[in-house]
């Protein structure tokens, strides 16, 4: 027999208390074997998957920039991304690309994948996240321009509403020579669309 829970209250409730209370409001049983951890181990998920909140993207950068004698674009692309959508809480993923072109600094490579993950991980929508990305690469740096591109698949497209499983959205920010020349932002588009180093 289904054991019968008292409604927490939500004012004092614990967060484990209020994934509890939402594992009965969808008909389960959190007492049932399977869904006695669930709601530890969805506060753990939920904790990870937010963590930008709690990381700042300025601090990170303001540790990796380097004074480099360099006006050539620089670009790193294919970075994979996971999100939230804030709309429903279902993740959305896919690449990112980011290209700049340096005005005597740049940032360490291996920066570049972790700011985005800064901005990955909190309740997002994919457009903000663009215009995040490549807007705090700006300030960091003041390059000539900022390109970034993000590809991705939404859950919330393709488990639910339209069920359209072979869809993704694309969205750019271009900023600087990358928004004001075309041959500048032709040349990033082209150059992401291009085969890897490995031929793929």
């Amino acid at each position: 027999m289904k054991k019968e829970l008292e409604p927490v209250s939500l004012t004092s409730a614990t967060f484990q208390e209020l994934l509890r209370e939402l594992i009965v409001r969808l008909g389960e049983d959190p007492a049932r074997d399977g869904l006695l951890r669930t709601p530890e181990r969805m506060q753990r998920s939920l904790e990870y998957l937010t963590k930008g909140y709690r990381e700042d993207p300025q601090k990170l950068l303001k540790g990796a920039l380097f004074n480099v004698d360099y006006d050539e674009m620089v670009i790193v692309k294919d970075i994979e991304m996971f999100s939230l959508c804030e709309h429903h809480l279902l993740p959305f993923f896919g690449k990112v690309h980011v290209a700049y072109i340096p005005k005597g600094k740049v940032i360490g490579l291996s920066k570049l994948p972790r700011l985005i993950d800064i901005f990955a991980r909190r309740l997002q929508v994919q457009e903000r996240l663009t215009t995040q990305i490549a807007e705090t690469i700006q300030r960091a740096i003041e390059p000539q321009g900022v390109g970034v591109v993000i590809e991705a698949r939404h859950l919330c497209m393709m488990m639910r509403g339209v069920e359209k499983q072979h869809s993704s959205a694309v969205t750019s920010s271009m900023l600087g020579a990358f928004r004001e020349e075309k041959e500048t932002r032709d040349e990033f588009l082209a150059l992401i669309r291009g085969k890897g180093i490995n031929g793929s």
